[in-house]
């Protein structure tokens, strides 16, 4: 859509000694970001915010104006303006790519810190587990939530419901184990199997069965579609389990 040449705008947002909206004040710095000269109305107590959304017939605060054309609220702002808005449904792998992405920093700096080499086997050791560690971390934040979102796929799971509350708990053992390079016979056969069973349920759901479904290895919240990542994590896990066991044996 067209923007107003005249670059000015008109935001109404809540005010107030005990709330200041903070898609208000994000709305304001976008709108002066993108050069609008903003006539800033602040809505100062619950009453006067009440009798604006009558008025005008909105359900919610805040609301912007540009020119005579009511664009709506922050999100409504952001799509006028072009920008790319998910819905609440929409699914990302915005969550595992930055889960990853610290623990590969995280790898890097404590390899080499404790061995002066920035890329190596103890390297890539360590970015599995705390990926690992960094995923649990996620599931553990609640555990009912992610067990439930589990049972979508996990075959193990389906048959011995408890399966799913375990499941964190086992992921985060092997992670923070395998990242200290201790106690690798539990760490090992852990990882093997939660692995395992994680590959070939997800290998299942989507490249046999052609399910659409939301991943719960991030949380039970979350919106990360199970596929090729869900698959990619299970069978890291799964190697590290290997190369554990490998090294026992040598």
């Amino acid at each position: 859509m067209p923007r107003d040449t005249a670059k000015t705008a008109t935001l109404y947002r809540m005010m107030m000694e005990d709330h200041l909206c903070p898609f208000g004040l994000k709305a304001k710095h976008r709108l002066e970001a993108e050069g609008y000269e903003v006539d800033d109305h602040g809505l100062k107590t619950r009453e006067e915010t009440e009798a604006f959304m009558e008025k005008h017939g909105v359900p919610t605060t805040p609301q912007i104006w540009i020119g005579d054309e009511r664009i709506g609220g922050y999100d409504a702002l952001r799509e006028w303006l072009g920008d790319d808005v998910k819905g609440e449904d929409d699914t990302s792998y915005q969550p595992v790519i930055a889960i990853f992405a610290v623990a590969v920093g995280l790898a890097l700096a404590i390899a080499w810190g404790m061995t002066g080499d920035l890329v190596g086997i103890r390297t890539l050791e360590l970015f599995v587990a705390l990926s690992m560690a960094i995923l649990a971390i996620q599931k553990l934040q609640d555990v009912e939530s992610f067990s439930t979102m589990f049972l979508n796929y996990d075959l193990l799971a389906r048959r011995w419901v408890p399966y799913g509350r375990v499941y964190p708990f086992g992921e985060a053992l092997a992670g923070v184990l395998m990242a200290g390079a201790v106690l690798p016979w539990i760490s090992a056969p852990v990882a093997l199997f939660i692995g395992t069973v994680g590959a070939v349920s997800v290998f299942k759901a989507v490249y046999i069965e052609k399910r659409e479904l939301k991943c719960a290895c991030v949380g039970g919240d979350s919106n990360v579609p199970l596929g090729f990542v869900s698959l990619t994590e299970n069978l890291f896990m799964m190697g590290m389990g290997v190369w554990t066991f490998a090294k026992l044996a040598l």
